[in-house]
């Protein structure tokens, strides 16, 4: 009924995963994508089969090519899987009930000798992300996987196994079945602000690249995709009280928030800007460093929100309605101190020199004490000027630091949550502006133990990423009916 296909490492990892496969009673044909390292000989029970990476188009042509069970298992990892007690029978029963093109599960991931579940999230129209945890045993109905590959007219070296899951989902549902089906070794034990960070790494360019244009190529077929004729901002509008007002909304940061707050008033712009920053009700300080600072300087504005029920992103629609907030508004994160005094004034210059209604600038990564860390200047060169807008539907993030055209986000707004605000606000806006970029670093981003993303259990991350899958979803069919 299903055959099976696993990617190649250690014979006795591999034969281990084989034995476990061979326990349940709908298990047929098992392959070892073998890349020419290994002999039949070395396996029990199993063909070696001439195929490299499930990450090439190729090995994809040739599972489809040799599958004869009704469905398809894919092993992504080389490490020892052992499937829970019907396991495989329950996903052939879930993809049969629901006519899946696709069913994954939750399952335990074993790090240094301990079992941790691991629950991931419903897939969704908008859960357009490369790196989607579907966890590494994939079930895919032979029918749907073999139209699919038929359809794959570009071969990827990197990309094909999203390819493949972007094209099977066009025609087929991609279910997950909230049960913990199996147990893989988890060997990458590093903490979220860790990982958060891979995608932009430059060691990982052509890999992006090759990502974009599947994704590309998907929205082109579901009709989300985006010409890039997008609109110029008309920035005319008068009547502000000066050119750029900062905002850092904050929380409990008393080691940093005086040096974000002096790195912005040292601001050296040729133009009139304030500097906002909204007090979300600290307690450890804060407030009587801004208090004291206020008191010296009219630029800051230090806001006291009366609502108790404010995220990030409210804090900064309190500003940006504030009648005293400038034409342009400019983000900045209480952890972090613009690299210069010049900042202010090139992301004005970039809003007028490229009529648009957001600029997104660049960073370097910093440790605490301001010493760069790897992977060092992240300036998201994967958003171009023709294919950014698309392309923002993929990742998981438009770069840093952001600056907005005030009157188009005070019509659009930013929602009250605490994660994701501003991706919200750049894929709606990018959706009819034009959107500027800056690739040199513009701001330092420390990194240390209190950042909010440092070290996040995979509930929180979770529910992170379910969210952001849901502002593509509504981005996608909204730019799916514009253009009907």
């Amino acid at each position: 009924m299903i055959s099976c296909f696993l990617s190649a490492g250690d014979a006795g990892d591999v034969n281990q995963t084989i034995r476990a496969l061979r326990q349940s009673s709908v298990t047929g044909d098992i392959f070892v994508l073998n890349p020419g390292t290994l002999r039949d000989a070395d396996f029990e029970d199993a063909v070696s089969f001439p195929g490299g990476s499930l990450a090439a188009t190729g090995t994809l042509r040739e599972i489809a090519a040799a599958a004869a069970g009704e469905y398809i298992l894919l092993y992504t990892k080389a490490l020892p899987l052992s499937p829970g007690p019907w396991a495989l029978e329950r996903m052939v029963q879930v993809a049969r009930d629901t006519g899946a093109g696709l069913v994954y599960s939750d399952y335990y991931a074993l790090k240094e000798g301990k079992l941790h579940p691991n629950p991931v999230i419903d897939y969704q129209e908008g859960s357009l992300r490369d790196d989607f945890n579907f966890g590494s045993l994939l079930l895919y109905e032979t029918a749907a996987l073999k139209a699919a590959v038929a359809r794959m007219e570009q071969a990827f070296r990197f990309a094909a196994l999203y390819d493949l899951r972007l094209k099977v989902s066009q025609n087929h549902p991609v279910v997950r079945i909230p049960e913990f089906l199996y147990t893989e070794v988890e060997t990458d034990i590093r903490t979220s602000g860790e990982k958060q960070f891979d995608y932009v790494d430059p060691r990982n360019r052509a890999v992006q690249i090759e990502m974009e244009e599947a994704c590309t190529l998907h929205l082109k077929a579901v009709g989300g995709w985006l010409k890039p004729d997008f609109r110029k901002a008309d920035l005319s509008a008068g009547g502000f009280p000066c050119e750029a007002s900062v905002v850092i909304p904050v929380r409990n940061r008393v080691l940093t928030i005086e040096d974000a707050v002096r790195s912005v008033l040292s601001q050296q712009a040729g133009f009139s800007f304030n500097l906002f920053v909204v007090d979300n009700h600290s307690t450890d300080g804060t407030t009587e460093i801004l208090r004291r600072i206020a008191g010296e300087e009219s630029r800051l504005v230090h806001i006291l929100p009366e609502r108790n029920d404010l995220g990030i992103g409210g804090c900064w629609t309190t500003a940006v309605m504030d009648p005293r907030c400038g034409k342009f508004a400019i983000q900045l994160d209480s952890d972090d101190i613009y690299i210069d005094d010049q900042v202010i004034r090139k992301i004005v210059e970039c809003f007028y020199a490229e009529e648009c209604a957001m600029v997104v600038g660049s960073y370097r990564m910093v440790n605490f004490r301001l010493e760069e860390i790897p992977p060092g200047v992240i300036d998201h060169r994967e958003w171009t000027p023709d294919n950014g807008p698309n392309n923002a539907l993929r990742i998981n993030g438009l770069g840093a630091p952001r600056a907005f055209y005030t009157p188009l986000l005070r019509e659009i707004r930013i929602p009250n949550t605490s994660y994701g605000e501003d991706y919200a606000v750049g894929i709606r806006l990018s959706r009819s502006y034009r959107i500027g970029r800056i690739y040199e670093p513009l701001y330092l981003c420390r990194r240390w133990d209190e950042n909010s993303d440092a070290a996040l259990d995979v509930v929180k991350m979770n529910s992170n990423n379910l969210y952001k899958d849901r502002l593509r979803t509504i981005e996608l069919m909204a730019r799916k009916r514009m253009n009907r």
